[in-house]
């Protein structure tokens, strides 16, 4: 059984920092990917970054670059995303979710392009 699990999200004030991990279980970690995503209220689910084994690293919205990093420990099994300088509007449920079958992350068309998903955790930050 596929299962991922966010952790690290909290309450944190502007100009902080957090880490989230996902740790994923029930599948091999030598052909897939994992897409970090994030939900505020009201609003759709947006997609933040992907990272695959077909082609590394790509990143989803442009306003996040040099702020948040995505990185995997594959013994491990986790899928980091390191948000620093943290602004009020990054407030949101943040996920994770795998995509298998060599998938590409530059290729991304929407979330429902993930086959499974974590529960999400959420990440509050205060002005």
């Amino acid at each position: 059984e596929v299962q991922l699990v966010e952790s690290g999200g909290g309450l944190v004030q502007a100009g902080g920092s957090l880490r989230l991990s996902c740790a994923a279980s029930g599948f091999t970690f030598d052909d897939y990917a994992i897409g970090w995503f994030r939900q505020a209220p009201g609003k759709e689910r947006e997609g933040v970054s992907c990272i695959s084994s077909s082609d590394g690293i790509t990143y989803y919205i442009d306003s996040l670059k040099g702020r948040f990093t995505t990185s995997s420990d594959n013994a491990k099994k986790t899928v980091y995303l390191q948000m620093n300088m943290l602004k009020p509007e990054d407030t949101a449920i943040y996920y994770c979710a795998v995509a298998f079958g060599h998938y590409h992350c530059a290729g991304y068309g929407g979330p429902s392009e993930y086959d499974d998903w974590g529960q999400g955790t959420q990440v509050t930050v205060s002005s």
